[in-house]
Order: structure tokens, then sequence, then C-alpha cells
């Protein structure tokens, strides 16, 4: 199958990130997960990106019949909300916290406790819940939180180890609203953000029971060097609360279903490029580390497909995804999709088959109002006609600058749904 003609690359690539994107839409991916009625009461509570996508698809999805009314409380981030008419939403900050996210967090702890077991607290999940679900445990405040989540936004730290040092300073996180809400029924449906689709990371598990200890938060902020405010290192080394973990009995009616995760986005995107004539190599869904050394390594299979045809021949395109990190050491603006994108450009250093794709399928990336970039064979070249060095805006983390002189951003507002980073390599055949 020979491509046409008119093939355009770019837009080949954005329309994968697009299917990518459709993969993970709550309207298609939540309706068939919804529990049934119980005899009692339905909460729903919840936090994240995709939250308030999701809480309108169960309302509209909700069945009919005997059972308690619906009713609940979710928090998104600012600019995400969607009109509910059952579920109230609550708007918040993303990624550091802020009072509207805490005053949500301890408004949903208030709702699901005193619940029967006819009961059922329906749990809306999605990335970027950590931040917004943000009420400190007790002898901590919120500027505490605040000082420690900027400071891991900043070291390089995974998602993981960023969330094992949340759920540890939180009133809500680590299985602690599940355990609020017994003897109730505990169902929640997730839209996974994180490699390997841990349910105990997606949202730091305010659900699910923690396998991580006090012990392991402090070795993070050791590990990163990040000197926690006072209240912070005493809270940590007293150890006095820790989260629920395996076995704990306050989470025996509890239950978790994934209904929407990387791989089946990455999948939605390799079916699409195979109608078009095109090879789809799954490189891995949970892809993590520092984005300019991932996209160094991507840069060598991209070499390889053009000079060997390994591991497929052109035209073929490398799909991954997962949640790269940038250390930041410069000034510039940037998250880690163009971050990505600009150390591909300097890897390659021209070469004139290859094309990619990077953004979050949330819409955003990073804090910044763009989902990512495209790259083209001539990204250095004509960057370099207007003046701009690759490597120096590299250097200074500037990869929004970079693609933005280009007139390469991507750009398409929040999404509402969120399966992480979605990266797109096309190598075509040689002219």
């Amino acid at each position: 199958m020979s491509l046409p003609a008119d093939f355009a690359p770019q837009d080949f690539l954005l329309s994968l990130f697009e299917a990518a994107r459709k993969a993970a839409d709550p309207a298609a991916c939540v309706p068939a997960h919804l529990p049934l009625r119980p005899k009692g009461r339905t909460i729903v509570v919840g936090a994240g990106k995709a939250t308030a996508a999701m809480a309108s698809a169960v309302e509209e999805n909700w069945p009919e019949g005997e059972g308690g009314d619906l009713e609940g409380l979710v928090v998104t981030r600012y600019d995400h909300a969607v009109p509910c008419a059952r579920i109230e939403v609550v708007e918040a900050s993303h990624p550091v916290p802020d009072a509207a996210g805490e005053a949500a967090a301890r408004r949903m702890l208030e709702k699901v406790r005193g619940l029967g077991p006819d009961d059922l607290v329906l749990c809306l999940m999605s990335g970027g819940a950590s931040a917004l679900l943000s009420l400190p445990a007790d002898g901590l405040t919120l500027a505490d939180k605040q000082a420690v989540t900027g400071a891991l936004l900043k070291s390089g730290a995974t998602i993981g180890e960023m969330n094992c040092v949340r759920k540890h300073l939180s009133a809500v996180k680590g299985g602690r609203l599940a355990a609020a809400a017994h003897p109730a029924r505990v169902v929640t449906l997730a839209i996974s953000d994180v490699p390997g689709d841990d349910p105990a990371v997606i949202g730091s598990g305010p659900t699910v029971p923690d396998p991580t200890s006090f012990a392991d938060a402090r070795a993070v902020l050791e590990k990163y060097g990040i000197e926690p405010p006072e209240a912070v290192r005493r809270h940590l080394e007293a150890a006095l609360e820790e989260s629920a973990k395996p076995g704990d009995p306050r989470l025996q009616k509890t239950e978790l279903v994934m209904v929407a995760r990387p791989q089946a986005s990455l999948e939605a995107a390799a079916d699409l490029a195979r109608k078009a004539g095109i090879t789809p190599v799954i490189l891995g869904d949970a892809i993590e580390g520092e984005a300019r050394e991932v996209a160094t390594v991507m840069a060598g299979i991209a070499f390889q497909v053009a000079r060997h045809g390994q591991p497929a021949p052109a035209p073929c395109v490398l799909l991954s995804g997962g949640e790269t990190t940038v250390t930041v050491r410069g000034q510039g603006r940037g998250g880690r999709n163009v971050e990505f994108l600009l150390g591909l450009a300097v890897a390659l250093g021209g070469h004139p088959s290859v094309w990619a794709v990077a953004g979050d399928t949330d819409g955003i990336d990073g804090t910044e109002d763009n989902a990512g970039a495209v790259l083209t064979p001539d990204s250095i070249a004509r960057a370099d006609a207007k003046g701009v060095s690759a490597k120096q805006r590299l250097a200074d983390n500037d990869g929004y600058g970079f693609f933005q002189t280009l007139g390469d951003l991507v750009m398409t507002g929040p999404t509402l749904t969120n399966v992480n980073d979605f990266r797109a390599i096309l190598v075509m055949p040689d002219a």
C-alpha cells in the first residue's frame, strides 16, 4: 500500500494524537463501567482533569430504578468544568494546590463519613487529582504542601516518587478517603495517567491501599536534596498516622475499574496508522526518564529505521506513552513534551526523513497553554534563520519558546481527559 501523493506528515501525526485522545474520552469510556444502583444513597466524589467530564457521563448514563438518589462533589482544574445537574463541580489549582482544592477535599471527606453498608461511594479519578485533592494532614498547612510540591516539580522526581510524598502529607490520599467511607461500598472508576497504571499512584490512591511508608517519603526528599518546611520534616519523622495498607479491613468493600489507560490510546493511534499504510511500532506505554535523554534514545531508534529498516521499514511510526521528567535549570518556558521534542531535534540534527509530535493528552504541557508541538525535518534550519539556537533553548529549558517561534505549538485547550503523554515519530522513506 503506497502513500498518496498528497500525504501530509504533519497532519497525519496530529490525527494520531487526536485518535489517542478520543480513545480516552470519558463520554465513550465511562458508561459501560457504571455499577448497579445501590439500595441506599449514591455519593459521587472525585478529582482530576477529566473528572468533571466523567461526572457528566455518570449523570447522563446513571441507571434508572429503585435506589437512592445520585449526588456528589468533584474537583477539577480551573477551566476544566463541565455543567452537571446533580453533582457539584468545583475548580481548583494544578499542579500546585490552592485553597479551593483544600476546601473541596474537606467537604468530600465529610460527605462520605457516616454512610451505611447499603450506600455507594462512586469515586471518579483521573490525572491531576494529587494536586486538586489537597487536604493536609493534621499539623500541616496548605503552604507546607505548596512548598513541597513546588520543589518536587522542579527536582526531576518521577510521578510515583512525588505521589509517595503527597500521600504522607495528606488527610485523604493513600486509602484514607475509602477508610472514611467504611462500611459503605466504594467503587472507583479511574482514567490512568501514570506509567504502569498503578492504582496506588493515580491521584495518590485515595481509595486504594498504599504500599509506601513515611520512610519512603523521607527517602524521596533526601534523594533530590529537598529541604521541606519544619512542620513537614517533623510530620514525616514522627510517622504517627500511616496510610491505609493492604489488608486494612476498612478497604474490604472497595474495587477499582480502569476505564481508560495509555496503552489503549496507543493502540487506537496504531490502528489509524495501519489504515494509512504506515507500520506502527509501540515502544512502550510507561516510558520515564529525563525528557531530553529519552529523546536521544528515540532518535537512535529513528536512525535505525531510516538506515536499516529495523524494527520496521519506513514508512514507520514509533509510538510511545508514559511521563518523562524535566530537571529545571534554565529560565525558559516549556513542559516535558516540548523539552522532549527539542532534545529530539538536536539529536536528529535535521534528518530529512523524520517528523514527530509530542503532547499531553490533557491538552496542557506542564503548566503552559499548549498540549505539545510538532517537529519537522527543517525545524532547526527554520529556527537558525530566525536567529534561534536549538541547543541554547534546550539548555534554558525553553522548548515552548523554540516551537512558538516556528508556529509549531499544538494548541488544543483542555481536552477533559488525561492518559498522559503521547509521542509519535514518523520515519518516511528516503525521497
